[in-house]
């Protein structure tokens, strides 16, 4: 049975190279294309099918918006994400499900063997992007461990809300505590990690990986 595609990318002239790409492989069938995320996520919605082959840019709502709506709707479609970006996106994209990843920089004979080995069950992740990838992690894993060397669960939890812009009043009914406490908290995170305020506090949490 031929692997069901939609492909979706804004730039109509690669949209156009796509499905002539597929259309060439007996084992594909392409059932709808898309330029836009709103087209790309009614076309899985409507068709269900086997692989959305999918840009992360694109016009109105993008691709990680699509890839979030898919998430949350728990659709089985399994996604290979083809694009120029090479960043905190794809960090996302990998994080909201997506198993295969090609650059559009790329040869195309890639994008197909991509697409077959995501169909099967496989990952498939540039060398570039996985590289980055594991560096974060072990980054985020080294300093999550220093950072735990020196404060306590509690500074630590009020230092990563601190850092998503939350402000003092709601960090304390989030964590059941006074507005005081969680100043208290803050200021000994501060002094443990010799920091004179948020903004040293939020360069220090991400250049240990932690956010």
């Amino acid at each position: 049975m031929a692997i069901r595609l939609v492909i979706a990318d804004d730039h109509h002239i690669v949209l156009d190279g796509l499905l002539q790409l597929f259309s060439v492989e007996r084992d594909f069938e392409c059932v709808a294309s898309a330029s836009n995320g709103q087209q790309a996520l009614a076309a899985v919605r409507q068709h269900r099918p086997d692989i959305l082959v999918l840009d992360l840019r694109m016009p109105g709502k993008d691709g990680l918006w699509v890839l979030r709506e898919m998430h949350t709707d728990g659709m089985p479609t399994r996604t290979v994400v083809l694009t120029a970006v090479d960043g905190d996106e794809l960090m996302e994209a990998v994080g909201l499900g997506v198993r295969g990843i090609v650059l559009k920089e790329a040869a195309t004979k890639l994008l197909v063997q991509c697409v077959r080995e995501v169909h099967s069950g496989g990952i498939w992740l540039e060398k570039s992007f996985a590289t980055q990838a594991v560096n974060k992690l072990l980054r985020r894993e080294a300093g999550t461990r220093s950072i735990a060397q020196k404060l306590t669960p509690r500074e630590i939890q009020v230092a990563k809300m601190m850092a998503q812009g939350l402000p003092n009043k709601v960090i304390a009914n989030k964590l059941s505590i006074s507005e005081g406490t969680a100043k208290l908290h803050l200021h000994h995170v501060y002094e443990k990690l010799n920091l004179d305020g948020r903004m040293a506090l939020l360069r220090y949490l991400r250049s240990h990986g932690i956010d």
